[in-house]
């Protein structure tokens, strides 16, 4: 069914999104600013009055509390996620096909989203596919039109299609003229119905829909107009729809469904109230669960792990499970994850980790006992980050607890230092005596906190095993085998400690892991892995709140999203107007302060 009159309407979509990446986001509504904030009445921003989109009765001031923010793509993660609630399709190909997305820790960095040819072409080639795949099948057909066509030409069941698809697809609801453009084109010659008519076939206007809305900049970009606040440049406050936007992603990794769009609609989320209530039943659907999980896999680094296949597909999914015990089944405060004394794997994984075996085939929840283990940094996912080639590395892992799970700043080695190479044995051949070597010389103040924390950690394996003694190297004379493991680590200034169990009382003593787990959250909400010096306030404000205690995983969510700033966008930009031969503006990023 595909026609050049879609592919076109494909191509100059896709176009205008690429523009819309170089931070381009005037002349991009076509009507999108009147529909985003069709249902803002008020008549003045930034006063103080309670003006019911966004504020609890007070703007955040000053505006330095709103976070910067730039134009975002939807990551590949999240473009996955969307059309697969969009469409109901299962299985895609989209985490194949699009250039995978850098991690800075996290996948939906705005400011390393640079456009491509390739990413044209796959999303291109995905629109039809996608396009395809759901009018080959009945059912999705059926359920994604939700009227039945008299004709080809039926020009009521075809606007039905457009008002519903169009507000799941661009997350709002279309103007009367965006409306009309889709459904007869803008000269009355190229939209759904011309296609359908020409074909014979009303599927045939579907598929133009379907292709051109996937391609459509509001579809790949999250593009928040809002209102601009008075007296405040660079601070605008977002309309309903891009509030509900936001909470989706956040809390789904996807696109708001209708019930959330009907809450907008609704002026359900002009509150911090009525947003916290929205994230309430949001946390209750399967969506959260995934995407907390994966959260927590990029902001700790085993999201791509070095095995593939069955182990590795076990592994995660204990991890998976630990979180939903403690964050959604058991309601428990987020520290548990890192003291939880049981852990969720099959007869295969315990005979792995050298565990009890569970009853039945099933897997099932199996005390750690006195094995030394407990929570999340017990599991075979987590210790596999930092291996090096088959072995582990006290320094990789080390960098890990410091960078990852504490968010200190570790300057890199020189640059004539390769990391990959371990230090020569000097008085001897095991790895604690070679590794003595870093406590000499200009290299000695960095690995004073990094290698002590690796050999803490050095009696599980890069899978996760326990083991007694080093594997023996066979690149090298000497028999590695014969060194005995010792397992005693340190965590400079806070004290000793022998495996995962005791390093993770350690770290939730020190609370350490507290404002790290709210700095990651943040850099995850905001798009952006650098962070500066306003975020830093942003965050420790975020930490303030929450208190000196203990507290939930779903408590520091609604935090963030309750915030009235998070109704609020701050430009990351600067905005150059147009000259008379250029029909974009060019937005070049402003510098970013170094970590």
């Amino acid at each position: 069914m595909t026609t050049q009159g879609s592919q076109a309407s494909t191509r100059i979509a896709l176009a205008v999104a690429l523009t819309a990446a170089a931070g381009c986001y005037t002349g991009l509504s076509n009507g999108r600013e009147d529909a985003a904030n069709a249902s803002d009445t008020d008549d003045g921003v930034g006063d103080g009055a309670d003006d019911g989109a966004g504020s609890a009765g007070d703007d955040p001031q000053p505006a330095e509390w709103v976070p910067r923010q730039g134009l975002r793509r939807l990551s590949v993660a999240e473009y996955d996620q969307t059309v697969r609630d969009l469409l109901g399709i299962p299985d895609l190909p989209a985490l194949e096909l699009l250039p995978a997305d850098p991690r800075t820790p996290f996948d939906n960095d705005y400011t390393e989203q640079i456009p491509s040819e390739a990413l044209v072409n796959a999303t291109d080639f995905l629109a039809e596919q996608l396009a395809d795949e759901v009018l080959a099948d009945p059912i999705l057909r059926d359920s994604l039109i939700g009227c039945v066509p008299q004709d080809p030409s039926d020009a009521t069941c075809m606007r039905d299609f457009i008002e519903r698809f169009g507000r799941r697809a661009l997350r709002r609801p279309l103007t009367e003229t965006e409306i009309d453009r889709y459904l007869n084109g803008p000269t009355d010659g190229d939209g759904a119905l011309a296609h359908a008519e020409a074909e014979g076939d009303f599927d045939a206007g579907v598929e133009f829909l379907i292709r051109a809305m996937l391609a459509d900049a509001e579809f790949l970009y999250r593009i928040e107009i809002g209102q601009p606040v008075p007296g405040v440049p660079g601070l605008v406050r977002l309309g309903p729809y891009e509030v509900a936007t936001r909470l989706s992603f956040l809390l789904w990794g996807s696109g708001p469904d209708d019930a959330l769009l009907d809450r907008a609609a609704a002026g359900d989320l002009d509150t911090p109230d009525g947003i916290g209530e929205a994230a309430t039943d949001m946390l209750a659907d399967p969506r959260a669960i995934a995407r907390i999980d994966r959260f927590h896999a990029m902001w700790l680094g085993y999201e791509s792990m070095f095995i593939d296949g069955e182990l590795a597909a076990q592994m995660r999914g204990e991890t998976m499970a630990l979180l939903q015990r403690i964050v959604f089944e058991d309601r428990r405060v987020w520290h548990d994850v890192f003291r939880e004394p049981a852990t969720f794997i099959n007869a295969a994984l315990a005979e792995h980790y050298g565990l009890p075996a569970p009853d039945g085939e099933e897997p099932a929840w199996v005390d750690y006992g006195d094995s030394g283990r407990q929570g999340l940094l017990s599991h075979g996912a987590f210790l596999s980050v930092g291996a090096q080639g088959e072995d582990t590395s006290p320094v990789q892992r080390g960098l890990v607890i410091r960078r990852r799970l504490f968010c200190e700043e570790i300057p890199p080695p020189p640059p004539t230092v390769n990391v990959d190479d371990e230090p020569p044995a000097v008085d001897g051949f095991c790895k604690v005596e070679r590794f003595a070597a870093h406590r000499e010389g200009d290299c000695a103040g960095c690995h004073a906190l990094l290698d002590p924390v690796g050999f803490g950690l050095e009696n599980y394996d890069p899978l996760g095993r326990f083991r007694t003694h080093e594997p023996d190297n066979p690149q090298t004379p000497d028999d590695e085998s014969q060194c005995e493991i010792a397992g005693e680590g340190e965590l400079a200034g806070v004290g000793p400690f022998n495996g995962p169990a005791e390093l993770a009382n350690l770290a939730l003593g020190s609370g350490k892991l507290d404002l790290c787990v709210a700095r990651q959250l943040h850099r995850l909400t905001v798009g952006r892995g650098v962070l500066g010096p306003d975020d830093t306030a942003i965050v420790t404000a975020l930490r303030d709140r929450l208190g000196e205690g203990e507290f939930r995983f779903d408590e520091l969510l609604t935090a963030i999203v309750t915030d009235p700033a998070f109704a609020y966008r701050r430009e990351d930009v600067k905005v150059v107007p147009p000259g008379p031969s250029d029909p974009h503006p060019d937005q070049p990023a402003t510098a970013e302060e170094k970590p």
